[in-house]
Order: C-alpha cells, then sequence, then structure tokens
C-alpha cells in the first residue's frame, strides 16, 4: 500500500509555541495572592504606573524541564506500516479503510485511530474516533477527526489538541488549514502550564484564550485575535491582538516585554525594546527609554557572530531636558552618551585575540542611567564596580605554555581619572620543558610591562590624615604633609617599565624511609627603568626623575616532607611534616622602586612554602629563610575528608624583604615582617556533597592574638541552603587599614513549599553593629510561572568625594513562561 503523501509530511504540522511539562496538583491556597497581585502588575503595566528594569533584581528562574531523550529520526524509505483489526478495499471507489485499533508507522510517526480511509481519487486522508498522532520530535496530536487533502496544503481538524515536546499546551475546536501555509484555529486555548494533576479538567494556573489563532508556518508567526489572559479560569486582560513567534523560532524580528523604572533624577521610565533579527549572523536590539524628566534616552547594541568568533557593539544617547537635577555631579550637562563593544576571535585551536572597550561623555553616565555594569543592583550588594576597562589582548594555550599580551585603560567610574594608570602593554609568557634536565623539571616564565599615570595616588595611614584630607595633592603645603608617617603612595605618577625573567628547577627523591626531598633552584632578573614625576610628597616615597635597576636573585633550596599514614576501618590519616629551607642574597634596591602589582600582601597556609610570598613582580623575596609546617590529612571511608596545616616562616639571615618600606608598605603588617613570623592555620572540613567548613587564620607570634580570621560555611539540601562567611581583621593601618573589620555576610534560601522560595542575605558590620547592606525576597516557581518580590538595599555615591549613600529597591516579577516577563518597583 502506498504511504499518502500527507502522511510522508508527518500527516500534521500544527506547531505551536512552548513549555511546561508534568501533572500539577492543584494550589487552590495560592489563587487569591497570584490573583490580586497578577491583576494588579496588568493594571499598572496597562497604564505605564511601574517602575524599574527586569535586570535590577535578582531574577527568579522557572523550574526546569526534565530534558527529553533525543529520538534518532529514521530514514525515509517511504515504508508505511499498517496494523488494524480489518482493512477493506474498495476497489470501485478506490478507497482503502482500516478499521479498529488502526495503527500507522512511517518515518518515526505514529498514528492511532478507530478509522482511517484513503481515497485515492480525491488523495484525501480522513481518520475519526480516539485520534492520537506522535511525531518524531515527541509532538503528540489528539483529535476527532482529521481531513487531509493528499499534499497537505488543505484539511481540517475537529477537536483538536496538541502537545509539544516542549511541554506546552493546546486546543481548538476546530482547525483549518489552506494554501500550504495558513492554520486556523477556532476557539483556540494557549498554555504553557501542566494540567492539574488531581483534576485535569480544571483550567490551568494561566491560558490564552483566543477567537482565532492563526498560524503563518512561512513567516513562522502566531497571530491572536480577541483574545483574553485567564489565571485559573478568571479573565485578567483582554487583548484584542497580538502576535508572538511560533517556537520553532529562536530569533524573530519584533518587540520584545517592555521595561519600566524610575528615579528621582530622570522620574518614571519606560522601555520598548525592538529586537531586529538582521541575518542568521547578526542582530540588533533598539531600546528607546521615554522618562518624564529627561527626555528619551537613545540605545542600541548591534551583535555579530563570524565563523571564527563573534562582536557587540553598544550605545547611548540622551539630550537631556533637565540637566540641572544632577547638579554639582558629572551629568550637569546637556549632551550624556557613551559607547561599549567587545569581541573575541579564534585564530586557531590555541590561540585567541578579543577586545572590550568603554567611552564616555562623563564618568557618572552609566550609574545615573543604570546601564551596563549598574543594571543590577543585586550585583552592588557584593562589590561596587570602580572602574571600566578597555583592552586588547592575544591569548595563547598550549599543552605546557601560556602566553598573553593585552594593553589596558581603566575608565574610573570614581571621578579619579588621572590616578589611574594606562598599561600600555603587559606580556606574560610561561612554559614548562617537555623533558628533563638533570632529572628535573625545568620551567620557565617572563614579564614585561609598560604604564603610565598622570597623578600620583595616596592613601592615610593615620586616622587623623584621613579627617583631615592630609594626602589628597590639593592640601596646602602638600610636601610637607604628605610623608611616610602619614600616607603611603597607591600609585607613583610617571612612566614605568619592567622586563621579569625567571627560570626554576626542581627534582624529587623519595629514599628508603619515605622521606621526601625535593632540592630546587631558581635565578630571577629584572630590568628597570622608570621617570618618576616630582610631584609634591613623592620624593618622600621614591626617588623622582629617570631611574634603571639591574635586579637579579639567584636561589637554591630544599624541601622535606616525611608523610605518615595510619589506616584504620573507618579511614586512614596521614600527618606530614614539611620544611623548607632557601638561600638566597638580600633584595636588591629594597623599598626604593616603584611597586605597583605586588601590592596585596596575605599570608596564610596557601604561600607558607612560595619561594616568593609577594603577590606580583615588582617586589621579590630575598635572603634567607626557613618554612615550616605540618599537614594532616583524614579520609573516611563512607566519604568526607578533613585537611589541617599549621606552620610559621622563619628569617635565617639577610635582609627581610618584608620589613622594608616600599612606597606601598606592602609585607608590612603582613605577620612577615618579624624575624619569626606570625602563625598561620588552616582547617577544611567536606563530610558529603551538603556540607562544606573552611577556617582560615593568622595568629600574633609573641601574643597569640588574632590578626586575620575567616571561616566559611555552606550547606545544601533538597529544601534549602545557606552560607555563611565571617571575618576578623586586625588593623592595618600601614597598608591603609585605619581601624578594625569584623563581619558576617550571610546567604541563604529555603523552599517554604512545592513552589513557593524564599531568599535572601544581609552583610553585618559587627565593629558598628548594624545590618548596612541586606536583601530579601520570595516567589512562586513552577515550570510556567514566576511571581516574585525582591527587596534589596544598595550602597550609592552621589560624587566622587562624598560618602555612600544606603539606597533601596522593591522588584516585583512576573513571569509566563514562552509569552512574557515583567519586572517593576521603584527606588
Amino acid at each position: 500500500m502506498a504511504a499518502p503523501a500527507a502522511l510522508r509530511r508527518g500527516l500534521l504540522a500544527f506547531r505551536q509555541s512552548g513549555a511546561g511539562r508534568g501533572a500539577r496538583a492543584c494550589a487552590t491556597g495560592i489563587r487569591k495572592v497570584i490573583l490580586a497581585v497578577a491583576l494588579g502588575l496588568l493594571l499598572s503595566a496597562a497604564l505605564g504606573l511601574t517602575t524599574p528594569r527586569a535586570a535590577f533584581a535578582q531574577s527568579f528562574r522557572y523550574n526546569p524541564i526534565p530534558p527529553k531523550p533525543v529520538t534518532q529520526r529514521p530514514a525515509n524509505d517511504g515504508q508505511m506500516l499498517v496494523q488494524a483489526n480489518e482493512v477493506d478495499y474498495d476497489y470501485n471507489n478506490s478507497r482503502v479503510s482500516a478499521v479498529g485499533n488502526v495503527q500507522l508507522f512511517y518515518n518515526g510517526t505514529s498514528v492511532e485511530a478507530d478509522r482511517v480511509i484513503y481515497d485515492q481519487k480525491t488523495k484525501r486522508l480522513h481518520a475519526e474516533g480516539n485520534i492520537r498522532m506522535t511525531d518524531v520530535d515527541g509532538k503528540i496530536t489528539y483529535a476527532d477527526v482529521i481531513d487531509l487533502s493528499d499534499d497537505y496544503r488543505d484539511g481540517f481538524v475537529d477537536s483538536l489538541h496538541v502537545d509539544t515536546a516542549d511541554s506546552t499546551r493546546m486546543a481548538a475546536t476546530r482547525a483549518d488549514r489552506s494554501n500550504g501555509n495558513y492554520t486556523v484555529f477556532e476557539n483556540g486555548v494557549y498554555t504553557a502550564c501542566a494540567p492539574c494533576r488531581d483534576d485535569p479538567k480544571k483550567p490551568p494556573l494561566w491560558q490564552v484564550k483566543a477567537v482565532r489563532i492563526i498560524h503563518d508556518q512561512l513567516d513562522k508567526m502566531l497571530y491572536f485575535e480577541n483574545a483574553q489572559l485567564e489565571f485559573f479560569g478568571v479573565p485578567m486582560a483582554y487583548l484584542p491582538y497580538f502576535s508572538a513567534p511560533d517556537p520553532t523560532v529562536k530569533r524573530k524580528s519584533g518587540f520584545l516585554t517592555p521595561a519600566f523604572s524610575e528615579t528621582p533624577q530622570y522620574g518614571y521610565a519606560m522601555e520598548t525594546p525592538y529586537y531586529w533579527a538582521i541575518a542568521p549572523d547578526m542582530d540588533a536590539t533598539f531600546t528607546p527609554r521615554f522618562m518624564t524628566q529627561q527626555g528619551v534616552l537613545l540605545q542600541g547594541e548591534f551583535r555579530q557572530r563570524l565563523l571564527d568568533g563573534s562582536y557587540q557593539i553598544r550605545a547611548y544617547g540622551i539630550d537631556q531636558l533637565d540637566p540641572s537635577a544632577y547638579a554639582g555631579q558629572p551629568g550637569d550637562k546637556q549632551f550624556r552618551g557613551g559607547v561599549e563593544t567587545k569581541g573575541e576571535f579564534a585564530l586557531n585551536d590555541k590561540w585567541v585575540w578579543g577586545w572590550e572597550g568603554v567611552a564616555l561623555s562623563d564618568y557618572n553616565m552609566l550609574f545615573d542611567y543604570r546601564l551596563s555594569v549598574y543594571q543590577d543592583v543585586f550585583n552592588s550588594f557584593l562589590a561596587l564596580p570602580t572602574e571600566a576597562p578597555s583592552q586588547l589582548y592575544l591569548t595563547g594555550v598550549g599543552n605546557r605554555s601560556y602566553f598573553d599580551a593585552r594593553t589596558i585603560y581603566y575608565l574610573s567610574l570614581s571621578g579619579n581619572q588621572s590616578q589611574v594608570p594606562v598599561i600600555w602593554p603587559v606580556v606574560d609568557y610561561a612554559n614548562v620543558f617537555n623533558h628533563s634536565i638533570l632529572g628535573g623539571e625545568v620551567s620557565y616564565k617572563t614579564n614585561f610591562i609598560n604604564m603610565s599615570r598622570s597623578d600620583a595616588a595616596f592613601d592615610p595611614t593615620t586616622l587623623a590624615a584621613a579627617a583631615n584630607g592630609t594626602c589628597l595633592l590639593n592640601t596646602a603645603d602638600t610636601a610637607q604633609s604628605i610623608t611616610r608617617a602619614n600616607c603611603l603612595l597607591r600609585g607613583m605618577p610617571g612612566t614605568y617599565s619592567r622586563l621579569s625573567g625567571e627560570v626554576d628547577w626542581r627534582r624529587s627523591f623519595t629514599d628508603s624511609a619515605g622521606e621526601i626531598w625535593t632540592p630546587f633552584a631558581s635565578v630571577r632578573a629584572d630590568a628597570i627603568n622608570a621617570d618618576i614625576s616630582n610631584q609634591p610628597g613623592v620624593s618622600n616615597f621614591l626617588p623622582t626623575g629617570d631611574t634603571q635597576a639591574l635586579r637579579v636573585m639567584p636561589a637554591v633550596g630544599m624541601e622535606y616532607r616525611y608523610p605518615f599514614i595510619n589506616v584504620q576501618p573507618w579511614g586512614s590519616t596521614t600527618i606530614e611534616p614539611i620544611a623548607q629551607v632557601i638561600i638566597r642574597p638580600n633584595e636588591s634596591y629594597a623599598g626604593k622602586l616603584p611597586n605597583e602589582d605586588a601590592q596585596s600582601m596575605v599570608f596564610d597556609t596557601s604561600n607558607l612554602f612560595e619561594v616568593n610570598k609577594f603577590s606580583g613582580w615588582d617586589r621579590v623575596e630575598g635572603g634567607g629563610r626557613a618554612n615550616a609546617g605540618v599537614e594532616a590529612t583524614t579520609q573516611f571511608d563512607r566519604g568526607g575528608s578533613v585537611t589541617a596545616v599549621f606552620g610559621q616562616s622563619y628569617q635565617l639571615f639577610g635582609l627581610n624583604s618584608y620589613a622594608v618600606q616600599d612606597m606601598a608598605n606592602s609585607g608590612v603588617d603582613s605577620g612577615l615582617q618579624t624575624p619569626i613570623s606570625d602563625y598561620v592555620a588552616s582547617v577544611s572540613y567536606s563530610p558529603n556533597r551538603i556540607y562544606t567548613i573552611s577556617t582560615r587564620a593568622r595568629f600574633d607570634q609573641a601574643t597569640g592574638n588574632i590578626q586575620r580570621f575567616e571561616t566559611e560555611a555552606s550547606a545544601n539540601f533538597d529544601r534549602w541552603s545557606i552560607s555563611v562567611l565571617y571575618g576578623d581583621y586586625a588593623a592595618q593601618p600601614d597598608i591603609g587599614y585605619l581601624t578594625r573589620r569584623e563581619g558576617i555576610l550571610v546567604s541563604g534560601s529555603v523552599k517554604l513549599a512545592t513552589n513557593w522560595v524564599a531568599q535572601g542575605a544581609a552583610r553585618w558590620d559587627l565593629v558598628a553593629n548594624q545590618i548596612n547592606q541586606y536583601v530579601v525576597g520570595a516567589g512562586y516557581v513552577d515550570d510556567c510561572f514566576v511571581l516574585a518580590a525582591n527587596y534589596v538595599t544598595s550602597y550609592e555615591y552621589a560624587t566622587a568625594t562624598s560618602p555612600p549613600i544606603l539606597g533601596h529597591a522593591f522588584m516585583l516579577q512576573l513571569g509566563l513562561r514562552t509569552l512574557a516577563n515583567t519586572t517593576q518597583g521603584s527606588q
């Protein structure tokens, strides 16, 4: 029996948009809440009374839909399998009828019905009675009657119900297809929600009903006429007409969901994004923001993906109606705007190059209009961006080597542009030889940097200097007030170049007693050229004018480890004493050269056994030193482990590099500045995948007082999770930390009920005994609907020199999967 053309094309191509799968429990208790809030959102959106952007809050996400197994599409062999209780051949009328438990299988598509008739004269396929069709993509179509032409250009389906592979559902009393392109669904209903598990006949959480739904298969669009949005069967909004791409479309030109925002400076605002799918490899988004007090902010973004990479360009611009709203600030001007761009391209499987760039009319542009890095207020809870980098880079990664070269321009977002450096190039290269030399591993690494800065950057080291502004460049009698007694030099003015290289060799031996001996040797050389501007106070920290220096640091040493292992029925314990001795000369030019990249000095167990504990290339550790400690690890048979490390460092001879003051006092107050260092310890415990605990501490070697203590713990259960970070840091005035810092950061989430989630985070300043930042949120989340609220406190800066002001934001999020996501709020 020849397969009809309609069946060859899959019999039915009613493809709807979608998502939402699985049975849903009837949650009648939430109906009043959802109905009331949804009604308020819809009414306020219609009246234009809503506030900020969706990006302002940490969004709640739909519950993930379990992926369906990928079905391999069978070969199109043109063969059909027909199974039925009875097959009749009417040769007079050229009809073939299959009756009773009919099953058709063709190219991965199956059709089940009570009766199927194929008329060879009219070339139409007619099926009726309990029809169920499943195609190779997983879409299931139910109907009472199907009547289709042989070429599938015309036909109709009665009592249609479709479940798509992406878990959307659609139903209609009748569907008519014409011209091989248009399908009209009469009295159609669409939803992305699964049916109620207890009573599938009840209305879903939300659905869209329309008098007619038209599917344009050529343009891949769905058009809804005389539609209404219902929640639990209650109409909430009437839409005479709207359209949406069908779910087979990943990209489609059209308007996106509007966003609303409000600030005292620009008033109430609405954004109406328009997405333009220019070509398969490029698109653009135009987002005008209409504001009640400042006019129209034009925004546009262009994106293109090429064979070897992609790039994007974003631009902003506004002719402000009321610049005086930003009086006394950089935004007090008529025109403001900016451009951002970034891109990355692969030269081959090992090399990539790229860029990112930012140009602004003023440094407050992004903050004032909540653009770019300031779009998400929640991120400011964690960190406030201070610079926007522009850079061009080239990176290569080999099996045993790494190369990175880039030039960087930092745009200050706090108004201190003259004190921010320009990195003309910085180049790093590292390589490990793939063959041994003298039986050991040999590696080398290099670094080159050339940078410049216009003005010096000072920080106070005393409370009086901080209160009086002693370290500011505009201070009267600056040269007398900016001294090492009051200030440190955070950034030198002028130009600075350095070329560094280091070669390392190490080899490990294990003797018959199980002791591990690791001799090592290294030699490092730095060629430095600096032209330091003679600005007020700078000569108190560095020699001004031209400076050339050649610094060489050879080192040899030995590391010793002797692991003791004890095995018990419950697990094993390894205790490993570690000792390390390093012999080398004193650091040349200690404290007399610029230090730009080695200012971060944190002494803990992670760098206890590093040959050079400085964080960058501008400083190098000198003098004889011994490092000693012990590491203990217990591994439990049923999972989990505990690791503890304790140790100390000793200056054996020569100049202690950490006791020498450089321009930023790096190393001073680090715990290494004395001949016998502070004690460092750490403990980490991971009993299972649920709990993790880790602690790091540094204790004064003379008094035992805590100088630095951090502990963090997290627990992740099926219904809730929590993370706690506690930090206690003694004052370190020599490096700019004038007072003791102690605080707790707590974050967590809990699943209150099947679909109800609450989350929050708080930062508690224990010194001031106050919670200074927090975020709390709660929401209803399932596979097709999100209703959530977030309240966020965050710091804002009115000017570059003013103290931070604690701001507040409230966000309300409503999401209908596959149709819309809306966020509203106020600040």
